[in-house]
């Protein structure tokens, strides 16, 4: 039976994660800024409600509601208790999130059995998409609420921000990579058809994403998936106050992930703080890169 073993004390484990599958490695020369507009938003507490204390009633829910493929489904449900085993995931809410995402429409064909491997998967332009302990992580730790506004920076396969649109009907997600940006908003809309109606939270732009989204901003919560050796100041200040990002800063090869809080005192100054999420662990990302070539 699935146990939610940190669901009573979610607030004692301050860790949290950034994914570094979806970034921009070996980008190449792109548009300033190409949108992809998504349908009108789907209102999240129609999302099915699966049954996750057993594996049996939960395959049998998806492939009654979905039609999924039992075999992914039971792989999605077993990848989901090691991940609550090793804490990657601790509120119900980001379990159905990671329950309700078909993995394995976000990874190449000759890469589909092992969508739930506690591994990175290549998907093409020279970038990943991260092993699900990493993703699940992420997701918790940011805590999204409904109707926040949430920005990813590095959409890669687009499997990140999938699971975010179980959380919240504003997602939005930048990539730079202009064919890899159109293939995975293009994924986005072919899911809708087939009956996942809440990626059409997904707001996609092809852009750099070190300038964010400045028409969308101020974000609730910004996440960053290539490593860089500064916070870049425009993310930074379309973060709001009181906001979370979560981001990899250092060398190339040698960055830490950092919590990043924007808070305000009584007084209402503003004050930044960091916090190394994995207590010094060194976790290798790709390069935040630039349009038209080289890295930030």
């Amino acid at each position: 039976m699935l146990q939610l073993r940190s669901l009573r004390g979610h607030l004692a484990f301050a860790l949290l994660l950034l994914v570094g599958a979806a970034s921009a490695a070996g980008a190449q020369t792109t548009p300033a800024s190409a949108t992809t507009p998504a349908p009108p938003a789907y209102d999240i507490s129609k999302l099915p409600n699966p049954p996750v204390d057993a594996k049996a009633k939960f395959v049998a829910f998806m492939v009654d509601t979905r039609h999924e493929d039992p075999k992914m489904v039971a792989w999605r449900f077993d990848r989901a208790q090691a991940l609550i085993e090793n804490k990657d995931i601790w509120r119900e809410k980001e379990l159905k999130a990671f329950l309700l995402t078909p993995r394995e429409e976000f990874v190449l064909a000759r890469n589909r059995a092992r969508a739930y491997d506690h591994a990175f998967l290549d998907i093409g332009y020279g970038v990943t998409i991260s092993g699900p302990h990493l993703v699940g992580r992420m997701t918790s730790t940011i805590d999204v609420q409904p109707n926040e506004r949430v920005l990813e920076i590095g959409t890669g396969s687009g499997y990140q921000s999938a699971v975010l649109s179980h959380l919240t009907s504003q997602v939005y997600t930048i990539e730079i990579i202009d064919p890899l940006g159109k293939r995975s908003a293009a994924n986005y809309m072919r899911l809708v058809a087939a009956g996942y109606p809440e990626f059409a939270n997904i707001h996609t732009k092809i852009a750099d994403g070190y300038y964010g989204w400045a028409e969308a901003a101020p974000f609730d919560k910004i996440i960053v998936t290539a490593g860089i050796d500064h916070i870049p100041p425009p993310l930074l200040q379309q973060l709001k106050t009181g906001g979370i990002m979560v981001i990899p800063i250092g060398p190339p090869g040698r960055q830490h992930v950092l919590e990043v809080k924007k808070v305000a005192d009584a007084q209402g100054n503003i004050t930044v703080t960091r916090r190394d999420i994995y207590n010094g662990k060194i976790v290798n990302f790709v390069p935040f890169t630039k349009a038209g070539g080289g890295n930030w």
